[in-house]
């Protein structure tokens, strides 16, 4: 990171980098942060997970044609609030540590 991008992290608030990364999306509080390689590999990691689970649930439903199994569906929304978890508690933790420098 230049410094001035640090400059940029500490005036950020800590918790709402950790908010917008759960809240309206994944990745909101790396745009916020103006973290770009972050919220380039939270999308690309939530895109992977979306794409995994539209391929493995379509291998499933192409044999049975019934509405998608609800454990599919909550391991797919399991992931990505994990993700949203992670990246939330990482913009936080990083916004504090830039703050403490």
């Amino acid at each position: 990171m230049t410094p001035e991008d640090k400059t940029i992290l500490a005036a950020s608030a800590p918790w709402l980098g950790a908010l917008l990364n759960v809240v309206p999306g994944l990745g909101t509080g790396y745009i916020y942060q103006r973290r770009w390689r972050a919220y380039w590999i939270t999308s690309a990691l939530a895109t992977a997970w979306f794409l995994l689970g539209a391929v493995l649930g379509g291998a499933a439903s192409a044999t049975d044609l019934t509405a998608p199994d609800p454990r599919n569906q909550l391991v797919g929304l399991g992931g990505l609030l994990l993700l949203a978890a992670l990246t939330a508690a990482e913009a936080f933790r990083e916004a504090r540590r830039a703050r403490m420098e």
